[in-house]
């Protein structure tokens, strides 16, 4: 069962994101909008991993589902992008399930309801 959508903005090979519990915004269609990225997560009932604000504006207004996994880490390798998230990606997953909103930073992450 799909769990995360993951958007167009963020490596589409990952492989943490490899799972059946990942659908990619790109294999629905690459040119959606975010309303109807956000439409399609709510009809699915899929927790939004992005690295765009207009999702964590969206949420703040909104009740869940979706919910947003928002990821904030500025410029960084790929390399150190993959360790930062794959380090705390199960604390991520955690938080998203308490909290409509999860803003992930290098050093520290948030949960916001």
């Amino acid at each position: 069962m799909k769990k995360y959508l993951i958007d167009v903005n963020l490596l589409r090979y990952f492989s943490l994101w490899a799972g059946e519990e990942y659908e990619h915004a790109v294999n629905i269609n690459d040119e959606l909008t975010y309303s109807e990225i956000w439409l399609y997560a709510k009809r699915q009932q899929l927790t939004i991993v992005s690295k765009d604000a207009d999702f964590s504006e969206l949420v703040l207004l909104n009740e869940p589902p979706p919910r947003v996994i928002h990821i904030k880490f500025g410029n960084m390798k790929m390399r150190e992008f993959h360790q930062t998230l794959t380090k705390t990606w199960v604390e991520i997953c955690a938080l998203s399930e308490a909290y409509k909103l999860v803003r992930v930073y290098q050093d520290r992450i948030e949960g916001i309801d």
